[in-house]
């Protein structure tokens, strides 16, 4: 799982206090009110002014951060290319009052983009006011434009239009300082906010967790959760959570290193009842800095995957046992996968008990550098034809084997593993020569895989947090796969939209559950940086079965 080092308290508070005082300084502000415009002779696109606009056609360029000055204006999405290599015609908008017409400048003098020299009876009033993923940092500009029909021609050079207000609206000047676009690298697609149309509609859920700190069967666990899986049985909803249980006295750290595996069952997907511990780690921590049998290697346990095999008529179970440090970065190191299985035949045979048969991947002679000191790191099987396959992960990885035990950089990889049974043997494919970064080249995180009504299948997975001084997309994510093994470049899905933001930072997609009707359900775990517990959410989005059918298509050609 994603790690964090000893210290955890106090980048959390940390986290917090820089919150707490961008929240101080953004309530202050209002929006400014808008000013109708047309479009004149053009088949341009418009948008809304807010977090995760896709704003411009034909690319992925998205806002990820907004003054709320802007929130909720109408943005002009122009066509990326030409504006860059200035092939762009001038623009003409059609105004039925005098308005201000407000213009994104890239702080940039590369000639790809507009200079703030060229703007004629301009003038800066919002500096830093807005980061577009994969661009410059944007200083907007207020334009004054009369009634009528007016051409927009600046000159060559992108820039953005984020919105038009009334030419009365008071516009003082500020400095939002927001941080530089290009810190997103790469660019992300969204969905619902790109020119793609989405495969997922969000249509409601939970506006607050559905498992938080002091509900019945949370005792204990003063973490909270994270990762794992949901499965449905019959009318029962089973989760196999990652409990960050601590220990009194102990500080945050700890709840990663004192787990336990619970076994929760819920008729709903919002009330849930605590039936069993499947597994409790250790806690104890290294005596040595190498992947050492003198360490305890089941100090930390996460990441339970239930797979019903049809084959033996029982439940197994896959799951991660660290060794972890007290003083290196990542405290979870040297993962190793579990196999278990159910001492109870049949499909009601899910809450175990469980009996472990071994260990099925670990760090050895097929391992690669980009595994890190973290993998193996999540595992997930499934079933293509005759062929089993299992994501495979590993974080923290090595330039070469020469950085060998300690000197580990950043990236959350999955690479495929595949067998002839679910039992295995598993073997890494290419020998785990370069992970899949078609999926997203810097982090990718537990994916748990099914397939949808065309037989297409599905990754679902934890798309990286935007803190802890990393600019990742902050939603769940899905990539999809024609055939199983190669798979498609990852898509977002802003919760938020349709359901109450009671999180800072998205983390683990745990199920992605056909209900019917094309719904499903997702249950996830995020994080509340004020608190230490760490809750479960809920959502339901909708498939589109006729987009379904176009991504199956383009994944054929």
């Amino acid at each position: 799982m994603f790690s964090k080092n000893n210290q955890y308290n106090f980048k959390l508070k940390t986290a917090f206090l820089a919150l707490f005082l961008l929240c101080l300084q953004t309530n202050a502000q209002t929006a400014w009110k808008p000013a109708s415009f047309e479009i004149v002779k053009s088949n341009y696109k418009t948008f809304k002014t807010t977090q995760y606009a896709h704003v411009f056609s034909g690319s992925k360029h998205n806002i990820v951060r907004v003054a709320p000055e802007l929130q909720g204006l109408t943005g002009i999405a122009l066509p990326l290319d030409k504006y860059k290599n200035g092939t762009n015609a001038p623009l003409q908008l059609k105004f039925k009052e005098a308005v201000t017409v407000l213009v994104g400048v890239f702080q940039d003098k590369n000639s790809e983009y507009l200079q703030s020299e060229n703007i004629k009876n301009s003038k800066l009033i919002l500096e830093n006011g807005v980061t577009i993923t994969g661009l410059p940092p944007v200083n907007i500009y207020a334009v004054s434009y009369s009634k009528g029909t007016q051409n927009i021609n600046f000159g060559k050079g992108l820039f953005a239009i984020l919105g038009v207000v009334k030419a009365s609206e008071k516009l003082e000047k500020r400095d939002a300082k927001f941080p530089d676009g290009k810190l997103w690298n790469p660019t992300f697609i969204v969905e619902g906010f790109s020119d793609e149309k989405r495969l997922f509609e969000v249509i409601g859920g939970e506006n607050k967790p559905v498992i938080d700190e002091g509900m019945s069967g949370t005792e204990g666990i003063q973490g909270g959760f994270e990762g794992g899986r949901v499965v449905k049985v019959g009318d029962t909803y089973h989760m196999f959570p990652t409990e960050r249980a601590g220990e009194k006295g102990v500080d945050y750290y700890y709840d990663r290193v004192k787990t336990k595996i619970g076994h929760w069952t819920s008729k709903d997907a919002i009330h849930w009842k605590r039936e069993s511990t499947i597994y409790q780690a250790s806690g104890v921590y290294a005596v040595t800095e190498d992947d050492n049998p003198m360490n305890d290697r089941r100090a930390a346990i996460w990441s339970y995957m239930p797979v019903f095999n049809e084959k033996a008529n029982k439940w197994y179970g896959y799951y991660l046992a660290y060794t972890v440090s007290k003083e290196i970065e990542p405290n979870h190191s040297f993962g190793r996968i579990w196999r278990c299985e159910s001492t109870v035949e049949g499909i009601n045979g899910i809450g175990g008990p469980y009996k472990d048969m071994g260990i099925i991947m670990e760090p050895g002679l097929d391992s690669q550098p980009w595994e890190g000191r973290q993998g193996v790191a999540s595992f997930f099987p499934y079933q293509v034809g005759d062929k089993f396959f299992g994501f495979y992960s590993g974080a923290y990885p090595f330039n070469s084997w020469a950085d060998y035990p300690k000197k580990s950089g950043k990236g959350w990889f999955v690479a495929l593993a595949e067998s002839k049974s679910l039992e295995g043997p598993w073997l890494r494919m290419n020998k785990g020569l370069e992970p899949i970064k078609t999926m997203h080249p810097l982090f990718v995180e537990n994916p748990i895989v099914s397939q949808l009504p065309n037989g297409m299948y599905i990754a679902i997975f934890d798309g990286g947090p935007d803190g802890w001084g990393h600019h990742l997309p902050n939603m769940i994510a899905y990539s999809l796969s024609a055939d199983g093994v190669n798979w498609a470049e990852a898509h977002y899905l802003p919760i938020e939209t349709k359901v109450n933001k009671w999180w800072d930072i998205m983390r683990t997609p745990l199920c992605l559950i056909p209900e019917g009707n094309d719904v499903y359900t997702i249950v996830y775990n995020a994080i509340d940086l004020k608190r230490r517990f760490h809750p479960t959410g809920m959502v339901k989005v909708k498939l589109n079965k006729d987009v379904m059918e176009d991504r199956l298509a383009e994944l054929k050609k």
